[in-house]
């Protein structure tokens, strides 16, 4: 809140499996408040995946609150579509999709989502997997200059000094934090402040991005 964000965005995985776990922080959620807008995807924990329900309708009610608790949270929440931002004359385009990940569900449909964007706007994609930015994002038709994912939280353990920087999730996605850049298309990937599962992290800090976008 310290930094006056123009823009505030939210990349999945509000939640581990409930649609309730984020209802005793969401006051402190609210605070956050952006000129531009405060936006949000949906990860693959999101959609009450991992954990046994009494019936499919309780599943379908447990995502329907889910998405209730952006509106309270004064979140909009891009379900494959895209929104323009405009500033002092000049425009970005931000596009979101709902999860699309290797192994994961994926049904985000980028595609879609790209619907009334032009080859060369400047877009910004929020993808809550970096895997679809391998697959999908970094060698799409549509240029899409930068990407922004989470998901890996970096496995809550591993290494990072200015000479090392190594968790074991890299076995399984090669960009798991951080930013990678490939032929003028770039990726950065958040290493979340939440947990799963081991409730701490070893090695790998709790991050919020502060990202400035200057014009060449």
């Amino acid at each position: 809140m310290t930094q006056n964000s123009d823009l505030f965005v939210f990349t999945g995985d509000l939640v581990n499996h409930h649609a309730e776990e984020i209802e005793p922080m969401l006051s402190i959620f609210k605070e956050i408040k952006a000129p531009y807008g405060q936006f949000s995807i949906i990860g693959n924990h999101d959609y009450g995946d991992y954990v046994s329900w009494n019936s499919p309708k309780e599943k379908v009610a447990n995502f329907e609150k889910f998405k209730d608790q952006h509106k309270r949270l004064g979140y909009r929440l891009l379900l494959d579509e895209n929104v323009k931002i405009q500033k002092d004359g000049q425009e970005i385009t931000l596009v979101g999709v709902e999860n699309w990940g290797v192994g994961f569900q994926s049904k985000g449909d980028l595609q879609k989502a790209l619907e009334g964007t032009r080859k060369e706007e400047f877009k910004i994609l929020l993808s809550h997997d970096p895997s679809h930015w391998d697959r999908e994002v970094k060698n799409n038709a549509s240029k899409i200059h930068l990407t922004l994912s989470g998901h890996t939280h970096g496995m809550q353990f591993g290494i990072e000094t200015p000479i090392l920087k190594w968790s074991p999730v890299q076995y399984r996605y090669p960009n798991w934090a951080g930013l990678v850049e490939e032929s003028g298309r770039y990726l950065y990937v958040n290493r979340g402040f939440g947990f799963h599962a081991f409730s701490g992290r070893v090695g790998i800090w709790p991050e919020i991005t502060v990202i400035e976008l200057r014009k060449k």
